[in-house]
């Protein structure tokens, strides 16, 4: 499988245990959609588009689909349980030292269908997105971020090892209108390796 962007030059598909993963394709949207669009999963991600089709036209850009993988179990490949996002960007550096800060972190996101939930596929198949980062990527530094509120992201991130960075006070403003708290997270590849 042919991918674009930091996933273009990776093995696809990547398995786990009970897990899938590989760079969505344009074809995805529809299943991508069914769990996007549930209200419990779309209130916590950025963009929520309110139809399939304003979704197809977000789903099949170029920075978006260079950027999104999806999951499936290895005993039903054909049926997408979760989409997660692996965006590799340049660390803040000073001027002298820029060249060396690029390409050395990535940012993470994750969607996941309630249905798939309690199970742990979103820990098993975001640790297989740390083990990509660090590993073949060669990145130094992952974070993410979320609602203060969506508990489940922020349990997982501290499941996978990840250590609670910033507490911003009502400092994002949710499409409900209201500002909230919100967290960030980050792990650095020498934490990741030595917990073995």
């Amino acid at each position: 499988m042919i991918a674009a962007g930091p996933l273009g030059g990776l093995s696809w598909p990547r398995r786990t245990q009970r897990l899938s993963l590989r760079p969505a394709q344009p074809d995805d949207v529809e299943q991508v959609w069914a769990f996007r669009g549930l209200p419990e999963v779309g209130s916590w991600i950025t963009a929520r588009p309110p139809d399939l089709e304003q979704f197809r036209r977000y789903f099949v850009l170029p920075e978006r689909l260079d950027t999104t993988l999806v999951v499936s179990l290895l005993d039903a490949p054909d049926q997408l349980v979760g989409d997660l996002m692996l965006d590799v960007q340049d660390a803040w550096a000073q001027l002298e030292v820029r060249d060396r800060a690029r390409g050395t972190q990535a940012e993470l996101g994750w969607a996941f269908a309630p249905t798939a939930g309690g199970r742990g596929y979103a820990t098993e198949a975001v640790a297989e997105l740390l083990a990509i980062c660090f590993g073949e990527l060669g990145i130094r530094r992952v974070e993410a971020a979320c609602f203060a509120a969506n508990e489940p992201s922020w349990r997982l991130m501290e499941r996978l090892g990840m250590r609670r960075e910033t507490h911003s006070v009502r400092e994002s403003l949710h499409r409900s209108g209201e500002w909230m708290d919100g967290f960030a997270y980050a792990l650095l590849a020498e934490e990741w390796r030595a917990r073995g």
